[in-house]
């Protein structure tokens, strides 16, 4: 059995699972269909329920998840609370993975599966649902967590079950330099790339050296301020001023006090979409318009959505291309796979990510045969010289558990879409 960390203590009792969300995603003679069993729910509206499987099912050799028809992945993301449309989206991407395979046949005959629990971005409550998932419900791996401070949680407890913790949705060091990385499948590039990307333009295109740093107060807030902090002291800077506010809270006023005494330039933001907005919207309400950049954890489209007419000119790094670019391969495939499994969902960066980490999760598969186990799915990734996602190159190696390194530029524009830029005079 997998032990409790202490750290969670009596109140893991308490707290229980977070508003349990359990779907699965399986292809019969009607399509698509995705169930859920709940304590709270939180559904997607358009897709039916129907009953939960069987997960006493016997796995084929033993192995956790996988039975003669398919395969179970588990996902532990924020479906409620401010960081909600983030969970929700990779969660959509995934399922539009899996439904686009499993609509072919699956990945040698098995269907892929989706079992998703709901932790509202909370570190606790990770935690009980990674153990839940390895102990009771028994998944092959773990896909799409969504955030820092529940990655660092979670990843302990996946690494003592040696299940696979694959793309994350955050771009924190210690996944990639930590001592459970042996078990851990980055994606995207890191949070040190996506700042490095921001003070390089603010510097070279727009000669800008007064910049602060905005973060959420915890361990994602402080992965992106330190990748700030490294990209200025590359060039001899320090922030003019730093503000930080509590995570799952929107109490943003005194950090923008605190970033006002340094007369900023330009204001690089580590939060979520909610906190971020409503910094960017009381700035703009008091006088204060520096450059306002963040990374692609913010949530895109929620963003754009939150800040309405006062987000024009916001800079968001992304980890991933432009998901209404249909001249890219991989954004074509992305955006039919999506039409066939959500037809009134809006395509974004987020469920784009979700995509390509179901995407992923199937190039894994695809490389084991039939006799499918962990260590086989770990070792079809990192012995590959290049994974190729329709034009999506992912190179990983027995030291590198980061496929991808590309940043992308994206911008605000007054109509509150965004659009790519290749520099900050665009």
């Amino acid at each position: 059995m997998i032990p409790i960390p202490g750290w969670l203590g009596a109140r893991s009792a308490k707290l229980g699972v977070v508003g349990v969300v359990t779907l699965a995603l399986s292809v019969g003679s009607t399509g698509c269909s995705i169930f859920d069993s709940t304590v709270e729910k939180t559904t997607t509206p358009e897709f039916p329920a129907v009953p939960t499987p069987d997960s006493d099912q016997a796995p084929i050799g033993q192995q956790p998840g996988v039975t003669a028809d398919r395969v179970l992945f588990g996902q532990s993301a924020a479906f409620t609370g401010p960081a909600q449309e983030l969970g929700r989206n990779m969660r959509l991407g995934i399922q539009a993975a899996f439904h686009e395979v499993n609509q072919r046949g699956g990945v040698h005959g098995r269907r892929l599966e989706l079992s998703s629990l709901d932790d509202a971005y909370e570190p606790e409550a990770a935690v009980t649902n990674t153990i839940r998932f390895i102990e009771q419900d028994k998944v092959f791996a773990l896909i799409g967590e969504v955030g820092t401070p529940t990655s660092r949680s979670a990843t302990p407890v996946a690494a003592e079950g040696k299940v696979p913790f694959m793309a994350p949705f955050t771009g924190a060091e210690f996944l990639r330099t930590g001592p459970d990385r042996d078990y851990i499948i980055n994606m995207r590039a890191s949070y040190y790339q996506e700042t490095e990307e921001m003070v390089a333009r603010l510097t070279t295109d727009l000669g800008i050296d007064r910049i602060a740093v905005m973060y959420q107060d915890d361990s994602f807030g402080r992965a992106g301020r330190d990748g700030v902090r490294i990209a200025l002291d590359r060039r001899g800077m320090n922030p003019v001023s730093i503000g930080l506010y509590p995570r799952n809270t929107t109490a943003v006023k005194t950090a923008l006090l605190d970033l006002e005494r340094g007369a900023p330039e330009a204001v690089i933001m580590i939060g979520a979409y909610e906190p971020v907005a409503a910094l960017i919207a009381w700035a703009r309400h008091t006088g204060l318009d520096p450059v306002f950049m963040t990374v692609s954890f913010v949530g895109s489209n929620a963003l754009a959505k939150e800040l309405g007419p006062v987000g024009e000119g916001v800079y968001v790094t992304q980890v991933v291309p432009f998901p209404t670019d249909d001249s890219v391969p991989i954004v074509s495939s992305y955006l039919e796979a999506l039409s066939d499994f959500a037809p009134d969902a809006t395509p974004g960066f987020v469920s784009l990510e979700g995509y390509l980490a179901g995407r992923l999760a199937v190039a894994a598969l695809e490389g084991c045969g039939r006799d499918v186990d962990r260590s086989c799915f770990l070792d079809s990734l990192r012995s590959a010289d290049v994974i190729d996602i329709d034009g999506f190159e992912l190179r990983y190696g027995q030291d590198d558990n980061q496929g991808s390194d590309t940043v992308f530029l994206t911008t605000i524009g007054g109509d509150g879409n965004y659009r790519p830029v290749e520099t900050l005079r665009d």
